[in-house]
């Protein structure tokens, strides 16, 4: 039962993702993207990890995804059309496709080298003793806000000033007033 409700999770994050990169309508992909959090969650609760489940749903799908929405949104981006792909704009240019065809095949060959690898791979010392003490919420929350509490604040600025951006882009490109 728990390998048919892996497969189908991870189906779905698979196919998601897929509509999100294809789709040409912004909203869709948004939606798309909600669709493959929601299935990483899903497949957090299948590896007994259900905080990690829990924050990728409030945080990604929730936060981070309704940013996006009311980017997509305020920027009133149109929907891709056909007719504007052609051999003209820059992302045809040859020297861009074949970087872009480079760095895809890095991502395969480095998959690979990791799914090869996974059987090799020894347990550490901290996860063998006690279980509760590498997946601790409370040890997550001392670490997150004691060491890493810079990166933390850091991201939350990076995130404002994404939002404030975008709300001067689209102002400029509204009629003046």
């Amino acid at each position: 039962m728990e390998a048919v409700a892996f497969y189908a999770f991870a189906a779905i994050a698979v196919v998601a993702s897929l509509i999100v990169v294809g789709q040409r309508n912004p909203m869709h992909s948004v939606m798309s993207l909600i669709a493959s959090f929601g299935a990483l969650a899903g497949l957090y609760i299948q590896l007994d990890a259900p905080f990690v489940a829990v924050a990728q749903i409030i945080i990604y799908a929730g936060a981070i995804m309704v940013l996006f929405l009311f980017v997509v949104m305020l920027l009133n981006a149109p929907q891709e059309d056909a007719a504007d792909w052609d051999r003209t704009h820059p992302l045809r240019q040859r020297g861009v496709m074949r970087f872009g065809a480079l760095l895809a095949l890095l991502l395969v060959l480095q998959l690979t080298w990791a799914l090869l690898r996974v059987n090799g791979v020894d347990v550490p010392v901290a996860a063998q003793g006690d279980p509760d003490a590498v997946g601790s919420v409370r040890a997550l929350g001392r670490i997150l806000f004691t060491d890493y509490v810079f990166a933390f604040e850091a991201t939350s600025i990076l995130i404002l000033v994404a939002m404030v951006g975008a709300v001067v882009l689209a102002r400029r490109e509204g009629p003046q007033t």
